[in-house]
C-alpha cells in the first residue's frame, strides 16, 4: 500500500472510532484497560500499532482483548510480540501516542511518523492474530481492532475465544515454525506433563478449580481431555464455570484480596486441594478451606508456587551429570512478596533473588538474566523461563540423562511466553506428585507474615512517584517519612504504596506479626495516602 494511501485509509477509517470526549487512555503495566464502552477507538488504534509491529519484524504479532481480573463491564488489550512476550517497552510510547490522538488527521500523522521513525515499509506481508475472553464486549472490540490492522494492508486472523496465555503461546509457536493451533497447545502440555509424572502416584483427591466464570472453564475441560488421552488424567471438579458474573465473588484476585472462599466453594471439605484463576486465566492461586467458621481459606500464592517450582528445578538439576550442574537459577520478586517467603528463598533454597517494580513485564525481563528464571508475583501471575543456551545443552544430554529429559519436559509444561494459569496448574501438580506431598507439607515450608492490601481512590495516580522497585515514595514530599513512622510503631512491620497500573487508585500493602497489626498498619497508611495524595471521597 502506498504511503499516501495508508494516511488516507487511517484518517478515513478512524471516523468510525472517535476518541470519547475527556477519555485519555494510558498504557499501564499490562496494556490499556477501561470500561468497555470507551475502548473502541483504542482497539482500532492498537490494530494499527500491531500491524506496524508485524511489518517491522516481518513476523506474526497478536492481541488478546481482555481486562483480566477486572470487573465484567471493563475490557482491555494485551499486546503480543512475535516472541510471544508482551509488547516491547520501546513501543509503549507509540501505543500511547496513537491512543491519545484527538482527531482523525492527528492520528494519521502520528501513524506516518511511527512508520518513518521505525523504517517500516509501506507494503509487505503482515499478519496479526486476535483473540478475546468471555466478556460480552469482546467480539465487537475485536472487530474494531481488525479494522485498524487492515488500515496498513495487513491481514488479521480472528481466533475467537482463548485464554490470554494461549494466544501468546500460539504466536510464539507460529513464529518458531512449530505446531501452533489451539489443539497443539493442549497436546504439547499434556504430553510433557505425562513425561514429568511418569512413575509417580496420583495425589489421591480431586482438584477443585475456581474458573472465575471466565474463559478457563472450557479451556481447562479441553486440557483435561488431552491429559486423559496422554495417559496422565487429572481428576477435576470445575466450579464457577460461567453461571455467575465474571470475577464476581470468585477468581484468584478475589481470593487473594479477601482471603475468603470463592462462591460455590462452601461445600468443599476443609483440606481439599483447590485452585483459582482469573478471568483470562493468566493468574493462579492454590488454596484450601479452613476448618474454622466464616469461610476462610489458606492461600498458596505466587510466592509459594515460586518456591515449589525452584525446589523442583533444584532437584532435577542436582540429578544432571556433575559437569552439567552449573545452572544459574534466579527467583524474581516484587515488593509484594511476603517477607517470610523472601527469607526462605534466601536461607533455604540457595537461589539468586532479584527484585523489580510491580508488573509482569519487569519480572519477565529480569528472568532472562538466568539460565532458569522463576517469577511469580504474589497475585499468582508468573512462569519459569529457560534460556536457549540451557535448552540446547539439555537436548545434548537427554539421551543419557533422565533429569535432562525431564527438565525439557518441564520447559514445555510451563509456558515460555507468558504467565499461564493452566500450565501453572500442571507445574504445581507435577511438583507435588514427584515429592509425594499434600498441601500440609507445602504449607510447612514457611509461615507467611500476616498481610493486608487496600486501595485508595485518588484523582490522579501520577501524584504518587516511587523509587527503589516501588518500595519508597519520592512524591508527594513527606509521605514516605509518615509511612516510615507508622511502620516503626509496629513489630515486624513493613508497608509500601504504589500507583495502580490499571486504574486511578493507590495500592497499599502492609505486613506485621499479627493480622490485627497488619490490618491496622494498612489502614493507617491508607489514611496517610488519602490525606497527602488527593484522595477522592471519605478517608478510609
Amino acid at each position: 500500500m502506498a504511503v499516501h494511501s495508508i494516511e488516507q485509509a487511517v484518517a478515513s477509517s478512524s471516523r468510525a472510532y472517535v476518541l470519547p470526549p475527556g477519555f485519555r487512555p494510558s498504557y499501564g503495566t499490562a496494556g490499556f484497560r477501561a470500561v468497555a464502552d470507551l475502548l473502541h477507538s483504542t482497539m482500532f488504534r492498537c490494530g494499527i500499532l500491531m500491524a506496524a509491529r508485524a511489518l517491522k519484524t516481518q513476523q506474526v504479532t497478536g492481541i488478546c482483548i481482555t481486562a483480566s481480573h477486572n470487573p465484567a463491564p471493563d475490557n482491555g488489550v494485551k499486546l503480543v510480540e512475535p516472541s510471544g512476550e508482551m509488547l516491547c517497552q520501546d513501543w509503549e510510547s507509540y501505543a500511547n501516542d496513537l491512543a491519545t490522538a484527538q482527531t482523525d488527521a492527528e492520528l494519521a500523522k502520528r501513524v506516518m511518523a511511527l512508520l518513518a521513525a521505525e523504517g517500516i515499509p509501506a507494503t509487505g506481508p503482515a499478519l496479526v492474530m486476535v483473540a478475546h475472553d468471555t466478556r460480552p464486549s469482546g467480539p465487537e472490540l475485536a472487530a474494531a481492532f481488525a479494522d485498524g490492522v487492515r488500515c496498513l494492508g495487513a491481514q488479521v486472523q480472528m481466533c475467537g475465544l482463548l485464554t490470554t496465555p494461549q494466544l501468546h503461546w500460539m504466536v510464539m509457536s507460529r513464529n518458531l515454525g512449530a505446531p501452533w493451533a489451539e489443539s497443539d497447545y493442549y497436546s504439547a502440555l499434556a504430553g510433557a506433563y505425562q513425561r514429568l509424572v511418569a512413575g509417580t502416584q496420583p495425589l489421591g483427591q480431586p482438584l477443585y478449580m475456581d474458573c472465575a466464570n471466565g474463559v478457563a472453564a472450557p479451556k481447562m475441560a479441553a486440557l483435561a481431555t488431552a491429559l486423559a488421552a496422554a495417559g496422565a488424567p487429572l481428576a477435576l471438579h470445575l466450579l464457577n464455570t460461567g453461571e455467575g458474573v465474571l470475577n464476581g465473588g470468585c477468581g484468584s484476585d478475589f481470593l487473594q484480596k479477601d482471603r475468603q472462599l470463592p462462591s460455590n466453594f462452601q461445600g468443599v471439605p476443609p483440606g481439599a486441594r483447590c485452585c483459582a484463576v482469573d478471568g483470562d486465566s493468566d493468574r493462579l492461586m492454590y488454596f484450601t478451606p479452613l476448618q474454622e467458621a466464616g469461610g476462610r481459606a489458606l492461600l498458596f500464592d505466587g510466592d509459594r508456587i515460586a518456591c515449589l517450582s525452584a525446589m523442583l528445578l533444584k532437584d532435577l538439576i542436582s540429578q544432571l551429570p556433575p559437569a552439567a550442574q552449573d545452572v544459574s537459577v534466579g527467583i524474581i520478586q516484587t515488593a509484594y512478596a511476603n517477607g517470610a517467603a523472601s527469607r526462605y528463598i534466601r536461607d533455604n533454597l540457595g537461589c539468586s533473588v532479584e527484585v523489580t517494580p510491580t508488573g509482569v513485564k519487569y519480572l519477565h525481563e529480569a528472568a532472562h538474566h538466568f539460565d532458569v528464571g522463576v517469577y511469580f508475583e504474589a497475585n499468582g501471575h508468573g512462569t519459569v523461563l529457560f534460556s536457549k543456551t540451557l535448552l540446547a545443552r539439555l537436548e545434548q544430554l537427554k539421551e543419557e540423562s533422565r533429569a535432562a529429559f525431564e527438565l525439557l519436559a518441564l520447559a514445555v509444561v510451563i509456558n515460555q511466553a507468558v504467565g499461564d494459569a493452566l500450565s501453572g496448574i500442571l507445574l504445581v501438580e507435577a511438583a507435588l506428585r514427584r515429592k509425594g506431598w499434600g498441601l500440609d507439607q507445602w504449607a510447612a515450608l514457611y509461615t507467611d507474615l500476616p498481610s493486608r492490601q487496600l486501595k485508595v481512590t485518588v484523582a490522579d495516580r501520577a501524584a504518587i512517584v516511587t523509587t527503589d522497585a516501588e518500595t519508597r515514595v519520592s512524591q508527594p514530599a513527606g509521605l514516605q517519612a509518615a509511612i516510615d513512622a507508622a511502620v516503626a510503631a509496629v513489630p515486624n512491620g513493613r508497608s509500601f504504596v504504589r500507583p495502580s497500573g490499571t486504574e486511578d487508585v493507590v495500592r497499599v500493602y502492609a505486613e506485621a506479626e499479627t493480622q490485627d497489626a497488619a490490618d491496622g498498619l494498612a489502614a493507617t497508611v491508607a489514611r496517610l495516602v488519602h490525606a497527602r495524595a488527593g484522595g477522592v471521597g471519605p478517608a478510609p
